[in-house]
């Protein structure tokens, strides 16, 4: 009886240990041109994120967080290969006809951890490419619920509708399921199948990536937050991709798996200024969308990660091209051989460490410009054009105003520890600063290019063709 006992705790150990060593699952959330601004947990005053705001008292806010890029593709791109955009030759974000997309040389996040084992899934927006063989399917993903591009990219484009003659299709797969004529139940539905994904792979490790359509142009919400907010509808879209956050934890916690799942949430720029009253907030940052001043590229991100990482609030620099290498350590999964950018931040996110693994952070735009770095508390910004709305209020309604173009004559210098708002050049304050970060620029230049100044770059890979 004795032996059998024994017998007994040691499976029930054994059991017990495998379960704790299980990979952890990976969630991933990503909004579309959500400003820093627009949480309440980053300080928004009209939109109330309830769930988000328990996610960022319960876990990890960053508040130096970058988007590798301030426009779609690019910056998904960043958080799927962990390299800087330019250097697997995206750029931009790329049309419903675009021939180009990610290169089946890179490894993505999805390849990487289905190669250990995962069950993938990607629910929303992809924009990746909308070739058959740039498909999430081709790269890493066993399934795939969502729109291909953007969601302004049809018919009833605000600005050039004659650029996208075709309605916005849904994918299941490969394969369009139905054309969207009202995209009110998108950001509900992306939800449902998410949790539908959750229910049928809680038995094995699983990465989850809900890239919301919302709130990029035009906006839309399902029924039931029509009006919920009284602070119009980009609030109201808020609180349902809040809403959407808040289903999928209690989705891991009635599985019984939230303890053993990493959650981030965060955006993939800043948002799109020109559209006023339907865009976003920068918070006190500078400019939106399309820029590299702070307000395009400073983005919310929230990491939870019950029992393994304590509530804390970082304000060291780390950006989207960390993710892959992060999650390589966490899940002991393979990296590329291929040259990636980003660094592994689990050391900064865990407490071993309150220092950035990043020397500085290279921040392009259009196609392969090099517009900023930022090197621990200073940024300098290269003599360049840029938009801005110059202090003119957004459209009204869905209906944009244009941006204006200025010009950038020299290289200007900020440091963000004391001006956040890039209000003060320092530049000829601070020379020996300007002149090191001067120096990063070119080495950057040497590796990855820099159409502005004519370099090609030695190490830049292409995407594909």
């Amino acid at each position: 009886m004795l032996k059998r006992i024994i017998c007994s705790i040691l499976v029930l150990l054994i059991f017990s240990c495998e379960k704790n060593n299980t990979n952890p699952n990976i969630v991933i959330i990503l909004a579309d041109d959500l400003g820093y601004g627009d949480l309440s947990s980053y300080g928004s005053k009209t939109i109330n994120t309830v769930n988000l705001d328990r996610m960022a008292n319960d876990g990890v806010k960053l508040t130096s967080y970058y988007a590798a890029q301030p426009v779609c593709s690019a910056s998904r791109a960043a958080i799927l290969t962990g390299s800087y955009p330019n250097r697997i030759g995206i750029s931009n974000a790329f049309g419903p006809n675009s021939k180009t997309g990610i290169n089946n040389d890179e490894l993505t996040l999805a390849e990487m951890l289905k190669a250990n084992g995962y069950s993938t899934g990607i629910f929303g927006k992809w924009h990746l490419g909308s070739s058959k063989k740039y498909f999430p399917t081709k790269h890493g993903f066993d399934e795939f619920y969502g729109i291909l591009y953007s969601n302004d990219m049809w018919r009833w484009h605000p600005e050039s509708p004659q650029s996208y003659p075709e309605d916005l299709l849904l994918y299941r797969n490969e394969d369009p399921i139905q054309e969207i004529i009202d995209q009110s139940n998108l950001t509900k539905d992306i939800t449902s199948e998410s949790i539908d994904f959750i229910i049928k792979n809680k038995d094995n490790p699983f990465f989850l990536y809900v890239a919301h359509p919302q709130p990029h142009v035009p906006l839309f919400v399902s029924k039931n937050f029509e009006n919920k907010t009284g602070n119009g509808l980009y609030a109201d879209v808020i609180t349902e991709i809040d809403f959407s956050v808040g289903r999928i934890i209690n989705s891991l916690e009635e599985n019984g798996l939230s303890d053993n799942t990493i959650i981030i949430f965060t955006s993939d720029n800043g948002p799109w200024l020109s559209y006023g009253n339907h865009s976003g907030s920068p918070g006190i940052f500078r400019e939106g969308k399309g820029t590299t001043w702070e307000g395009g590229v400073r983005v919310p991100s929230i990491i939870k990660f019950p029992g393994r990482l304590k509530p804390n609030v970082i304000d060291e620099p780390i950006m989207a091209i960390d993710w892959m290498p992060t999650i390589a350590n966490i899940t002991n999964s393979k990296l590329s051989t291929n040259k990636i950018d980003g660094k592994d931040i689990w050391p900064l996110l865990s407490g071993k460490t309150n220092k950035s693994p990043h020397e500085k952070l290279y921040f392009y735009y259009r196609v392969n410009e090099l517009h900023s770095i930022r090197m621990n508390d200073w940024k300098i910004h290269f003599a360049r054009s840029y938009r801005s709305l110059n202090g003119k209020d957004g459209g009204s309604d869905g209906i944009p105003v244009k941006y204006e173009m200025n010009l950038l004559i020299k290289n200007e210098l900020y440091n963000l520890k004391d001006d956040p708002e890039e209000k003060y050049n320092v530049y000829d304050e601070f020379p020996e600063i300007a002149l090191k970060m001067e120096e990063l620029g070119e080495k950057a230049r040497a590796e990855l290019g820099d159409n502005l100044t004519g370099f090609k770059g030695a190490e830049n890979r292409k995407s594909g063709k």
